[in-house]
């Protein structure tokens, strides 16, 4: 049987393990990106690193042994994701190595235990809320440096320390600190890794957030607090999410989701042209960078967004029939929660439900607040509240 070594070169050969450097010597062909084996033209190699590459490349070679070589670590964002099922029918091997995250934690002189891990290389990430929810982030990038800084700016990041690794084990290493409003304007090297610090990191996930906690404008609706908890009680979101807010107004209900489902999305969805800057100042008051606004008229508006797992209807233009044909046209399983206030949106919801073969929960809530009254208090009522919820499945658990 061919043996197969996953072999973390670490930065460069100056920090190859003795295990690393001995697989290395005793591999009849090496395979990993070619800037890797560079540094190993005297050995048989092929510039494959992807699974499926690396796989048909041993298949077809008569060599016993082989070595594919990653930077830094076999376990960290590295071609290890994959490699153990395509190279199942070989004996195979993972020697780990230095990684960029060892070794710049040790240049800063700190301990990375409690770090978040995040990579913005070659792929999405949610950079804003890991910072949002964590004390240290450390975060690898491409040719984005720039761009997470702005996107951490747009989310209220702008003064948060950043320090940052450029070609860590490199000769040109450069180790320095800066914002992430300085990020947004500076040029970096493909090969930099940042590490974000915030102190006043906050990982809750509120139901109900305090009325007072966001902004308002005249004649914009707002969500209420006391409504806001049953609504995230009801829609029973997971980190994962993907959420609308079909009449999103002020926003509450946006930022409360957004909260909740901080590896998911949250898409906005809101017909009022002045409402999206208001939408907008409270997503950055909470730090979120997990919202996309959505200005136009539901249902039209819903049709490009992607397949929801939980939607908030909680504005219709009188469309609320139309709106949850859409939501179901999507994903039938989609958990959907409709708050009215009328009769008639109450009659309309109720229909549609019905019509499509499903039986709602019904809540309504009485809510009276205390109010001054002279010397005295008393209780004043506020509108009832009716809930219908419907879709037995809460989103997938990641």
């Amino acid at each position: 049987m061919k043996k197969v070594a996953v072999v973390g070169v670490g930065l460069g050969q100056h920090t190859l393990t003795p295990e690393a450097r001995d697989a290395i010597s005793q591999a009849g062909v090496l395979l990993g990106a070619a800037n890797v084996l560079e540094a190993y033209q005297e050995k048989r190699s092929h510039p494959y690193y992807l699974p499926k590459d690396v796989a048909a490349c041993i298949e077809r070679e008569d060599a016993e042994t082989f070595a594919v070589l990653v930077s830094g670590d076999v376990g960290f964002y590295s071609a290890a994701t994959g490699i153990c099922a395509a190279l199942s029918a070989y004996e195979l091997r993972f020697i780990p190595g230095i990684s960029t995250v060892n070794a710049f934690f040790a240049r800063l002189k700190l301990p990375w235990q409690d770090a978040a891990f995040i990579s913005a290389h070659g792929r999405g990430a949610n950079v804003v809320d890991t910072v949002r929810r964590s004390r240290l982030t450390l975060c690898l990038t491409g040719n984005n440096t720039d761009a997470i800084g702005e996107a951490l700016c747009k989310a209220g990041f702008g003064g948060i320390k950043v320090h940052v690794g450029e070609n860590i084990g490199a000769e040109q290493e450069r180790i320095h600190e800066t914002t992430a409003e300085e990020l947004s304007r500076g040029v970096f090297p493909s090969l930099t890794v940042l590490l974000f610090v915030n102190e006043a990191f906050d990982d809750r996930t509120p139901h109900g957030l305090s009325d007072d906690s966001f902004s308002r404008l005249p004649g914009i609706p707002m969500t209420k607090s006391e409504t806001r908890a049953v609504v995230l009680s009801k829609l029973n979101l997971h980190p994962n999410c993907v959420c609308w807010d079909v009449g999103a107004g002020t926003g509450s209900v946006t930022v409360e989701m957004a909260l909740s489902v901080y590896r998911g999305h949250v898409y906005a969805v809101e017909r009022r042209e002045d409402a999206i800057p208001l939408i907008e100042q409270n997503c950055a008051a909470f730090h979120l960078g997990n919202v996309t606004l959505v200005r136009g008229e539901a249902p039209a508006a819903l049709e490009m967004l992607p397949s929801p797992d939980a939607v908030f209807i909680g504005g219709s233009g009188g469309e609320t029939g139309e709106i949850i044909a859409a939501v179901l046209r999507k994903n039938q399983g989609a958990r959907i929660v409709v708050t009215a206030v009328t009769i008639e949106t109450v009659s309309a919801a109720l229909s549609a439900f019905h019509d499509r073969g499903l039986d709602p929960e019904i809540l309504q809530i009485n809510v009276a607040k205390g109010i001054q009254a002279g010397a005295l208090h008393i209780m004043e009522a506020q509108n009832p509240i009716t809930f219908l919820s419907v879709g037995g499945k809460p989103c997938a658990v990641s």
